[in-house]
């Protein structure tokens, strides 16, 4: 075998569980991610399953992000034995512990004693890197490794990895992507492609297909909830805690922001009054804490998004911001919305809906037309938020948890383009042409997608006269 190469544990037959094992040597490896797989993808108790690679020789644990398909399986590895260094940026630092804990509880044991075991161990291991700065990871006689951290805009503290291998032999640039990005995040800074890469896995999520305009996405927001104080009805928002539901105050905080400023453009009279008693409920416990973080790590937000901080505005904490922590509350919170004609959004997790605090309110409120549930995600086939949506315009039945019991869909039922956390099929292209890559490996990605991006970047290089090799990942 030469090296150095690459073998992947993970996300080469669809969207989730990354996981990728850079060979340094026949004795040295870094693993980049260690992702779980969901969704149709996942085996049963996959959270739990060992890996299947030895743990011995590997230097260190690289994470891109701190969503779940990309660590979620660092229980397993622990259970393995590793016991190396985990390496990420400095806001990933922050969330990881928030992510993995709730997790641990979820899928393996909400026992105190066993919660905080497992998060002294986490925390002993964890080393952040600052964005922009080389880490050596390994240094012996003949080979030398250094990875780089870059701001990938997919969510806060999300990266793509540079990986420097010298050896006597060679001298090599590998980059792993990680998941990257659409351009006008209004809380990320602008993703810079890599300044080389000889060689990049690339993830491949949208690569048969362009994201519709951002440009509007608010405004047809703000046309959904005007729709929703005509109705007196409840706008229901499943929302992943991580990155999505951030960017979905931030945004929610800017509408009503000017519409409190008085806006010329907006209706006074009436519509300013019921804006301003419009309460935001935030419905998730995880997701309030990750927001508290990233109310802290604001020095990594954009520049027009700290400026908001400078008017003294808070985008992420604003006064009609309802946050809802016990089970008890939320049962009063779903009665009241149901049995009242007062108006409010709901943004609770899961963002497919099959599971978490979302499932209470639609069950309550998905057979009364006065409500709307409104998308801003992609929901993957087989999960009752995919069900939901096939009914947009028309009306339906859903099973939404293992109670098996159907519930009738009468709500309204709205996707809102322009919210996808990841690049499009340009959005990667422009990556790979970025970095000048000659030879790029596709993982994370529907095989379709893959086909397709392979196709455009041979096309893509070969019109501006330079040679690519594209393979897939398998």
């Amino acid at each position: 075998m030469q090296f150095p190469s690459i073998s992947h544990h993970g996300g080469t037959h669809g969207v989730t569980g990354s996981c990728h094992r850079l060979h340094l040597d026949s004795t040295t490896s870094l693993l980049v991610d260690c992702g779980l797989e969901q969704g149709a993808e996942a085996p049963s108790g996959a959270g739990s399953l060992p890996p299947d690679f030895a743990v011995q020789g590997i230097q260190a644990l690289v994470i891109t992000h701190v969503h779940l398909d990309h660590v979620g399986r660092i229980p397993a590895l622990l259970a393995a034995g590793y016991r190396g260094p985990i390496l990420c940026s400095e806001p990933s630092a922050k969330l990881l512990p928030l992510v993995l804990e709730d997790a641990y509880k979820l899928t393996i044991s909400s026992e105190p004693a066993h919660v905080a075991r497992y998060l002294e161990i986490i925390d002993s291991l964890v080393v952040p890197v600052p964005f922009g700065n080389w880490h050596t990871v390994v240094e012996k006689s003949e080979l030398k490794c250094m990875i780089r951290l870059q701001r990938a805009g997919h969510l806060l503290g999300s990266a793509y990895v540079e990986c420097d291998v010298q050896t006597a032999d060679v001298n090599q640039r590998i980059v792993f992507s990680g998941d990257l990005g659409h351009e006008g995040n209004p809380l990320m800074r602008q993703l810079q492609p890599p300044e080389r890469a000889d060689v990049l896995v690339l993830e491949s999520t949208y690569g048969d297909r362009l994201h519709p305009d951002r440009s509007d996405r608010q405004q047809q927001l703000e046309r959904v909830i005007d729709r929703a104080l005509q109705d007196r009805g409840t706008i229901l928002i499943p929302a992943f805690s991580l990155g999505r539901t951030q960017e979905l105050l931030f945004e929610l905080e800017d509408i009503l922001h000017r519409k409190g400023l008085g806006d010329p453009a907006v209706v006074q009279g009436d519509d300013t009054y019921a804006w301003s008693q419009l309460p935001i409920i935030l419905d998730s416990p995880l997701a309030q804490r990750i927001t508290g973080v990233y109310r802290q790590l604001h020095d990594y937000w954009n520049d027009e998004a700290r400026a908001r901080l400078d008017q003294g505005r808070d985008p992420l904490g604003f006064g009609q911001l309802v946050c809802v922590d016990t089970h008890a509350r939320h049962r009063q919170v779903v009665n009241y919305l149901k049995s009242t004609g007062r108006p409010a959004i709901v943004v609770a997790g899961n963002g497919m809906c099959s599971g978490g605090r979302i499932v209470g309110y639609l069950k309550a409120m998905l057979a009364d037309p006065r409500h709307e549930v409104v998308f801003v995600g992609y929901q993957a086939k087989g999960t009752p938020g995919a069900e939901i949506q096939a009914s947009e315009g028309a009306e339906g039945f859903v099973r939404i948890d293992l109670d098996g019991e159907l519930y009738e869909i009468r709500a309204k039922v709205v996707s809102l383009g322009g919210y996808s956390a990841h690049a499009d099929q340009a959005g990667l292209v422009r990556f790979a042409r970025g970095c000048n890559a000659r030879q790029v490996v596709l993982v994370h990605g529907e095989g379709r997608a893959k086909q397709v991006l392979a196709r455009v970047l041979r096309e893509t290089f070969a019109a501006a006269g330079n040679e690519l090799s594209v393979t897939i990942a398998e």
